[in-house]
């Protein structure tokens, strides 16, 4: 099944169903971002809105892209403000937005369907204003390695995504590359393991704030 289809399929249940990687990028992304002053955010996979009703209520105006038709149907009928525009986009191919729209940029749970980095933050350094923070959240490369990947039930069973492994040093020299300054990198452990750092309770997240 392709990535589209099978958000396409995820969606009717994706703000339900028990997923913890889900709930702790929604606490990364508050406690990362509410340090951080914004105004105009490209939101890169914003999915069924899940960050952007927090973020709306932080920022003038928002344009969430994504490229499940059905997630953003979900969206959609969530939030409803004039300040946010949604649009159906294959993030790997070029992105309509206006060069220098935002002062922030947002990705989460997004890149590990994206096979090439490069793609996205030659767009994201085109897009974003001087200065401007471009923050990631993705599943933690550790994880990766151990098998952990995007995944769903379904009536015939777990439905695995499509996706690709980025080590940590992957986000940051494709960053590099395009003029990006590393300005945070987090790790993020499940909340009833985020004091015990032993081999059993491992980061599930990371994150990255970076600055053009």
């Amino acid at each position: 099944m392709s990535i589209e289809k099978a958000y396409n399929s995820w969606a009717a249940q994706y703000d339900t169903n028990a997923n913890k990687t889900r709930d702790l990028d929604h606490i990364a992304t508050i406690e990362t971002l509410k340090k951080l002053n914004f105004n105009t955010v490209l939101e890169l996979g914003c999915g069924t809105g899940k960050n952007t009703e927090w973020l709306i209520q932080q920022a003038e105006q928002i344009i969430g892209l994504d490229f499940s038709e059905k997630m953003l149907e979900k969206a959609r009928q969530k939030i409803t403000s004039s300040k946010v525009q949604f649009i159906k986009t294959d993030l790997n191919q070029k992105w309509e937005i206006a060069t220098d729209y935002a002062d922030l940029i947002t990705s989460s749970l997004t890149l590990e369907h994206i096979k090439d980095l490069s793609v996205i933050f030659e767009q994201a350094a085109q897009k974003l204003q001087e200065k401007g923070k471009f923050f990631i959240c993705e599943l933690h490369p550790i994880k990766q390695y151990l098998g952990s990947k995007a995944q769903y039930d379904t009536e015939q069973g777990i439905q695995d995504l499509e996706v690709y492994i980025h080590h940590t040093s992957d986000y940051i020299d494709a960053a590099q590359k395009f003029g990006f300054k590393l300005l945070e990198l987090k790790e993020w452990f499940d909340q009833e393991n985020e004091t015990t750092h032993d081999f059993a309770n491992i980061p599930r997240l990371i994150s990255f704030v970076f600055e053009k």
